[in-house]
């Protein structure tokens, strides 16, 4: 773990900041409670990460995606009779044992579409029109702020559309250059692969910078030390300060797995779990005030393209984690993988608002009122809160 040095932990007004793909902000809130948001960006395959194992045609719609069963090398890790883990997520499953994971699955946003800036947009405005401000920070307007800190932080090269609005934000900013990666020429690499022009010439390019062939061939593992862990620590580390930030968001990037899914989403998960783990580590005490909450802006599909990876899909799985999660179990109303049963004949057919578990956690955990639901989420009107999603 990386401790906190005073450079670091200086905050500016008005400024944004970065490290590398991944960004933080945190809002400054006047309860004893803590949310964070991870928006998992580039649509996370739910069918992959948290595996319907009983479900008798997951294997025939994806013959090269799914892992080991529960008990072989290399396998899946077992949450109930139906549903498995992500071997990758080894920490998320020590902390399932304990109560404080709950996996929601066939779970969307009401707003279908398939456009990851469209999607994106969505889930941080939580409208499906224009808004001058995203949710969280709509939430964190409401709640009363300290006055020792701002009512709002963002760490990145910009402050994240859902924590844009009236709250006040302020600024961390680490160093700006970082050496170019070789898990980012990786990406780069498959995203010009098919260009005729761009394709060879970036090849070229970073064959003279001295990459290996692995990176030129787009598959690179990442690299050995994980931005979003050490922000995920940082992030712990600020709101467990008794006059620290309440309200935290973390973005994670990658999970647009078009192609050769089977590794790169280990590759991924091991990322979010690491960071997962140090976030809880940073917030020590506090853990138990805490409610994570881990979305992405859609699934994907079903079937296994002829790439060995997904495509944009619709209905995928959302976490809570925290200590005050009412978890070890999977919150499904599962509606099966025949061809019948499948949105548009492609994606897993969603059966949950994610805009109710929003709602359930604002609600529960912030203590925000129906009216002011109302402004935060100002389309969910109709969608009931999830009950039964926070201990006591």
């Amino acid at each position: 773990m990386i401790a906190p040095t005073r450079r670091r932990m200086l905050l500016v007004l008005p400024g944004l900041a970065t490290m590398g793909r991944v960004s933080l902000a945190v809002a400054a809130a006047g309860t004893e409670n803590r949310l964070v948001v991870v928006m998992l960006r580039g649509g996370l395959d739910g069918l992959g990460t948290v595996v319907p194992i009983g479900d008798p045609d997951l294997r025939g719609l994806r013959p090269g995606l799914v892992p080991p069963s529960p008990g072989e090398p290399g396998g899946l890790l077992p949450l109930n009779d139906f549903f498995a883990l992500h071997p990758a997520l080894a920490g998320l499953h020590r902390l399932y044992r304990a109560g404080e994971v709950l996996p929601i699955h066939a779970v969307a946003p009401p707003h279908r579409n398939r456009s990851h800036f469209d999607a994106q947009d969505y889930m941080e405005i939580g409208a499906s029109h224009r808004l001058s401000s995203g949710w969280l920070n709509r939430a964190a307007a409401l709640i009363p702020a300290s006055p020792a800190v701002p009512a709002a932080l963002a760490l990145g090269t910009h402050t994240p559309i859902l924590l844009r609005g009236p709250a006040k934000v302020g600024n961390w900013a680490p160093p700006a250059w970082q050496p170019l990666s070789a898990d980012l020429s990786s990406r780069l690499m498959r995203l010009h692969a098919r260009d005729a022009v761009t394709g060879p010439a970036l090849a070229e390019a970073l064959h003279e910078r001295g990459f290996t062939d692995a990176v030129l061939q787009g598959h690179a593992p990442p690299p050995p030390n994980n931005p979003f862990t050490v922000l995920a620590e940082r992030a712990g580390l600020l709101l467990a300060a008794a006059e620290g930030p309440r309200l935290a968001a973390l973005d994670i990037l990658g999970w647009d797995t078009h192609t050769s899914q089977l590794a790169r989403l280990g590759w991924e998960l091991s990322r979010l779990d690491e960071g997962l783990m140090a976030l809880r580590a940073g917030l020590g005490a506090a853990w138990t005030r805490t409610v994570v909450l881990a979305i992405s802006e859609f699934g994907r599909t079903a079937r296994e393209n002829g790439t060995g990876g997904t495509d944009h899909g619709t209905a995928g799985v959302a976490f809570l984690l925290g200590g005050a999660v009412a978890g070890g179990r999977v919150l499904a109303d599962w509606p099966g993988l025949t061809p019948n049963a499948l949105f548009e004949n492609r994606d897993l057919r969603p059966t949950l608002d994610l805009n109710r578990v929003i709602r359930a956690v604002l609600a529960a955990h912030l203590g925000l009122s129906d009216v002011a639901l109302a402004d935060v989420l100002p389309e969910s009107t109709g969608a009931q809160p999830m009950a039964g999603l926070l201990r006591g």
